[in-house]
């Protein structure tokens, strides 16, 4: 008599990647991390496609740490899709992005951290950095970025600063709350704590910046705390260009997108 083999049980999960230092503990905290990164709903099905590529391997990056980097490369494919056509030209994503940035599509900041991310792509192509090259830290906001840029782009009527006028209360204040999640989940970088650029200490300006979102965000903001802002604006703008550290360098460009959001809708509606 045959003795019945017994039922498999189901594979073993893969374990996470020890190179990853991840931010969450387990990867069901994955999902939440990539829930700001949201697909725009004007995009064409090629560039969807290549960002829910780039937001898949961002949250399997918890178990293969290149992902994180192959994220990054795949999100420049959207953003490289969207300016050509948006640009009609077929020239290199160097070009299209200066373009983009002269003809006030982007502003000059954001024009600065796309071509450093457009960069790294440009090293792995030579061999000059390896597919490990980003945490998964440092491609989640690259990849925010990048997801940022294309839906900016799409907006019927694009333009490098976001007035009253652009977004009613709700959308803005939508847009702002999940780009703050968003920020408060990405690590603060270790490496430049208690230190300042051109006289801007660097995690002060990050706490300064922190507690004027969470006021617009708990009700709004006076007339001082919007001159504030608009003097941690001004730091950010002077420092982040000589940030040599691509992480901080994101972190930081990113904040600096999510103050001009929240001092947006206090600027004067355009008009003809």
């Amino acid at each position: 008599m045959d003795t019945p083999r017994p039922t498999p049980g189901p594979p073993p999960l893969p374990l996470p990647d020890p190179r990853s230092r991840n931010v969450v503990p387990d990867y069901s905290g994955m999902h939440g991390l990539v829930a700001g990164l949201v697909l725009p709903g004007a995009a064409s099905m090629p560039v969807k496609s290549a960002l829910e590529t780039s937001r898949e391997l961002i949250r399997h990056s918890f178990y293969r740490y290149e992902f994180a980097t192959v994220a990054v490369t795949h999100a420049l494919y959207a953003l490289e899709q969207v300016l050509a056509e948006r640009l009609a030209s077929d020239a290199s994503l160097e070009d299209l992005i200066g373009r983009a940035a002269a003809e006030g599509l982007v502003d000059a900041e954001r024009a600065a951290g796309l071509q450093r991310i457009r960069a790294l792509r440009d090293r792995l192509a030579r061999g000059a950095a390896t597919s490990g090259a980003v945490t998964p830290e440092g491609a989640l906001i690259m990849v925010r970025t990048l997801f940022d840029t294309v839906d900016l782009l799409l907006r019927p009527s694009a333009t490098a600063e976001p007035t009253a006028g652009d977004m009613g209360g709700a959308q803005h204040d939508g847009r702002l709350a999940v780009l703050w999640q968003a920020h408060r989940r990405a690590p603060y970088p270790e490496s430049f704590r208690g230190v300042d650029i051109e006289g801007v200490e660097l995690i002060l300006v990050d706490a300064d910046v922190a507690a004027v979102v969470r006021r617009e965000l708990d009700g709004g903001l006076d007339d001082r705390c919007i001159a504030y802002l608009w003097a941690r604006i001004a730091d950010l703008d002077k420092v982040v260009p000589l940030i040599n550290e691509e992480y901080c360098a994101s972190y930081f460009a990113g904040l600096a997108v999510l103050a001009r959001l929240a001092v947006a809708k206090y600027l004067p509606a355009a008009t003809d």
